[in-house]
């Protein structure tokens, strides 16, 4: 079911009740559309069942909260609203106008759902590949698609990963990082995980476009935060991720390392998602570590590098997890149910 809601005149429900109708709540069911332009917005949701929220481009904004017979649980949390709605380049299309929310888990019942606009939110943005994409389309998710989840109402996750990125394409596309640095205000933290595609990027190289990247988001008076890459479901015979899983490139250049020593010597944060990834897989094993990325059983087909939905919550997890233990400013913002 899809209702379509102005934001700044009486709220119209669907199925709702006499007292709902007159109200600022709006009652979801299925799925609901709000009329309203590009920019941040609190979600309200009183949810009951197994029920959580999906918005725009398939980000989880709110997992599913089990209730019991009976229960209400409230929950709040700050999205953005944008045009394309998935990734900056637009290929998978602009989406559709306004805020789309979908009602997701096991028994989802009807949700009352209010939206109030943001605009001094603080906002986290993601600079990165397809490993944290907004994918639209199914099967392939990204881990800061499920990043809104771990987050109370207060900071906006601003998701600007792009498939194929390097950190030499993310510079130099006018769609990607100058695009997104306009749009960096003062306190905003921006989050650099760009490695993947940087497969025959020298060192010299590698280290200038992090340094850029870096530069770029402190003269608009933003936080950068370097985040290693996750590791790709590439084992050896021993049980230990191969320099392939380990995103080593093919020139020898161990990316996560140099990293690591560009985040050393700007003296910025370092979120560790290649070490943090790394133990999980291999504390798994190769078979067990499977369902965190994609495969299809029926033809054989297994995606080393991208994630499942349930292997983006996980990544996501251990994305927060680093924000906690480098006191960052915004993890203050995080949900303690879901560290």
């Amino acid at each position: 079911m899809r209702i379509l809601v102005p934001l700044l005149t009486a709220v119209l429900a669907l199925s709702a009740s006499p007292a709902d109708a007159h109200s600022r709540w709006t009652v979801c069911d299925g799925s609901c559309s709000f009329d309203v332009p590009p920019g941040d917005y609190e979600i309200e949701a009183v949810l009951t069942g197994q029920t959580g929220l999906d918005v725009e481009a398939r980000r989880i904004a709110l997992a599913p909260v089990e209730t019991r017979p009976g229960q209400d649980v409230h929950r709040s949390v700050t999205v953005e609203v944008r045009t394309p709605e998935g990734m900056p380049s637009g290929e998978d299309g602009p989406g559709t106008p306004g805020l789309q929310i979908r009602l997701t888990g096991p028994s989802p019942h009807p949700a009352r759902i209010a939206v109030t606009p943001r605009p001094r939110a603080p906002r986290i943005f993601v600079i990165s590949d397809s490993t944290a994409a907004d994918w639209t389309f199914l099967p392939k998710n990204g881990w800061a698609q499920a990043l809104p989840e771990f987050f109370r109402a207060g900071p906006s996750v601003r998701n600007y990963a792009q498939s194929g990125a390097s950190t030499v394409s993310y510079l130099a596309d006018p769609r990607y990082f100058p695009r997104v640095r306009p749009m960096i205000r003062r306190g905003d933290t921006v989050l650099i995980q760009l490695a993947h595609n940087d497969k025959q990027t020298t060192e010299e190289v590698y280290r200038a476009n992090l340094a850029t990247l870096v530069d770029g988001v402190r003269a608009q008076g933003g936080a950068p935060v370097l985040v290693t890459p996750p590791v790709r479901h590439r084992f050896g015979p021993d049980g230990k991720l191969t320099p392939l899983g380990l995103v080593v490139n093919t020139l020898g250049v161990d990316l996560p390392a140099v990293m690591r020593d560009v985040a050393r010597q700007q003296r910025i944060p370092l979120l560790d998602l290649t070490a943090r990834s790394q133990e999980l897989l291999e504390g798994l094993g190769e078979s067990a570590s499977w369902p965190l990325y994609l495969t299809t059983e029926h033809d054989g087909v297994q995606d080393a590098t991208h994630l499942s939905r349930y292997g983006a919550e996980q990544f996501a997890a251990l994305v927060v997890r680093e924000m906690a233990d480098a006191h960052l400013p915004l993890a203050h913002f995080l949900r303690p149910e879901r560290l």
